[in-house]
């Protein structure tokens, strides 16, 4: 959810005789008095640079002036300067502790700054002074849903909304709050609500994830469709993309990616999301080109090279620019038991034993590595068991499987692997037992289908999580 922190704009006095020092004279107080009317009149029209270099010289003959410092604050929190907003608005709570709109106003600047419990208190203090203020029930009610309180938000927002007579801002924070606490037929009509006050992108997209949520497909991309149209913003490009990656039409996936990475070059999500729509379309190397995009884009993302190293099992043209990623991953994290993997299967992809300039203790000592950092990854012993039992090590090979099979039954390979070691070790029964697992597994072909459709579940969902907390 986008921060939509309303700052309280006062009815600034027309003059400041009243609040300028003694020391000045008639004259220098009718000067300062004109010199304030102007930063007003700068500020109403948005021209923040000059209302500040007004506004800023009258500062020490106006010490005692809560307009002035309101004033200041308002115009260094218009040009992002925080520290000053936050000096200037905090001197002006001090001067008239029971405005509601000054402790709103110091409230929002203190948020901004990242002081999220002196901001919220700041925001309760004002609602206290005056329940009915607009202003005071929205933007407690926006702290409360950015620190995860959506329950306490709701009926400040409800409040806002009836005394706003239907804001926009409100109205999309209140709509967001019911769809995430699950509200679904509340929050569909605060987005018909809203959508007759101002028609966007943002609300289509909020109700393209109502009807999502609903398990209205089409309709759900519908809207994505439209979000996009209206606005080819990165999050509505990705939400419209993964809604066809989700339900496997590929093409038209690939197509609104494309435009996705045209318009939005440095999005590692859009880039991962044309990698995973290539690949599920079968253009493996098309896939690993827009996953090693991905992983230049984010080099930490461990999603985007799990994903690689699928791509690159079938597509392993491009080794030399892959086993780069995953040497620089494995840099990058050199306590991730992942990064460990991945590397050593990049080195040992389509080479194997067939060459002689493959050093196989290298990728021995690297799955032992990723093993000892992390011995929950099931694909790791697999694949040390593989190397073992290629080595005729079957002793040493049998526990690795064994292990893999324990943290997941279902990898028909490890079965059929261990099955073969149990005749190696003379174990017929036990290999026998492993054998009818294989050929089980592998009749029940569809599961690799579906775990293959909830990691991009996975991926897509976790990408919309992310970009609902960003600022």
């Amino acid at each position: 959810m986008s921060k939509r922190f309303a700052f309280a704009l006062l009815v600034l006095i027309p003059a400041l005789v009243c609040a300028v020092t003694a020391k000045a004279d008639d004259a220098e107080k009718a000067r300062l008095d004109r010199q304030y009317q102007l930063a007003v009149a700068d500020f109403d029209a948005q021209r923040y640079q000059q209302a500040a270099a007004r506004l800023e010289p009258l500062l020490p003959w106006a010490e005692k002036s809560f307009e002035v410092h309101e004033l200041m604050g308002l115009i260094y929190a218009s040009l992002s300067q925080d520290a000053k907003a936050e000096e200037q608005l905090k001197i002006a709570v001090q001067l008239k502790p029971d405005s509601a709109a000054a402790r709103t106003n110091f409230g929002a600047s203190l948020l901004h700054s990242g002081k999220a419990a002196l901001a919220g208190e700041q925001f309760r203090k004002a609602l206290a002074l005056d329940p009915q203020s607009y202003d005071a029930n929205h933007n407690l009610g926006e702290f409360y849903i950015q620190t995860g309180k959506i329950a306490d938000a709701l009926p400040l927002l409800e409040r806002a909304q009836q005394v706003s007579g239907g804001s926009y801002d409100n109205g999309y924070d209140l709509a967001m709050a019911d769809f995430l606490l699950g509200r679904s037929d509340d929050a569909r009509r605060a987005v018909d609500a809203a959508l007759k006050v101002h028609d966007t992108g943002e609300l289509h997209n909020l109700l393209g994830q109502i009807n999502e949520k609903d398990g209205k497909y089409v309709a759900a991309a519908n809207e994505y469709e439209t979000a996009t149209h209206m606005d080819p913003s990165e999050e509505n490009l990705f939400a419209w993309g993964s809604e066809m990656l989700l339900h496997m039409t590929y093409d038209h996936a690939i197509t609104v990616f494309q435009e996705g990475v045209r318009r939005h070059p440095d999005s590692p999500r859009l880039q991962i999301g044309l990698g995973l729509a290539l690949y599920s379309r079968g253009k493996y190397d098309d896939a690993v080109r827009a996953l090693l995009k991905g992983a230049d884009l984010s080099p930490t993302d461990a999603r985007c090279y799990r994903f690689l190293s699928k791509a690159y099992e079938s597509s392993p043209n491009q080794a030399n620019a892959v086993v780069e990623r995953f040497r620089r991953y494995r840099d990058l994290q050199p306590e991730n038991g992942l990064a460990q993997y991945y590397y050593a299967m990049s080195l040992w992809k389509g080479k194997r034993t067939q060459d002689e300039g493959l050093d196989l203790g290298l990728i021995e000592q690297l799955l032992r590595k990723a093993i000892a950092l992390d011995d929950t990854i099931p694909e790791a012993h697999v694949q040390l068991g593989n190397l073992l039992a290629d080595q005729h090590q079957y002793e040493k090979s049998i526990p690795e499987f064994a292990r893999a099979l324990e943290l997941n039954p279902n990898l028909p390979d490890a079965h059929y692997r261990l099955g073969t070691d149990y005749v190696h070790t003379g174990h017929k029964d036990l290999a026998q037992k492993e054998f009818d697992v294989y050929q089980k597994q592998r009749a029940e072909h569809l599961a690799k289908i579906d775990k293959e459709r909830a990691e991009v579940q996975q991926f897509v969902t976790a990408a919309k999580a992310e970009s609902s907390t960003r600022p």
